[in-house]
């Protein structure tokens, strides 16, 4: 199932997610080496992996008897679209806004 901006977005809005999210770009790992990196339990970690799992931001694979994670590419991708998207109707709004500004300046100039 494709994770949705929304979720994505949502996964994100907690700050150990995030820095989940920022440990797992270094490498994958398993979920006691996340949580010897942050102030907070192991059980606390793996129900915030669950969480970002559930968005599409990490996944899990088994080797032996632990799970690692790492970063998954699709609700990167659909954040990475979202931000485009914000991104350039900012950027266009912002030409607009020049434009403007440079007509009325063009204007003014002329009487």
């Amino acid at each position: 199932m494709p994770a949705t901006v929304g979720q994505v977005l949502d996964a994100l809005g907690d700050s150990h997610r995030r820095e989940i999210v920022e440990i797992l770009y270094q490498s994958p790992m398993p979920v006691r080496s996340i949580a010897d990196q942050l102030p907070i339990s192991r059980p606390a970690v793996s129900r915030h992996l669950k969480l970002l799992k559930r968005a599409g931001l990490v996944t899990d694979e088994a080797e032996g008897t632990r799970r690692i994670y790492r970063l998954h590419s699709e609700g990167l991708e659909a954040l990475q679209e979202y931000l485009n998207f914000i991104w350039k109707g900012s950027l266009r709004q912002f030409a607009e806004a020049v434009d403007s500004r440079n007509a009325q300046q063009d204007g003014g100039k002329s009487r």
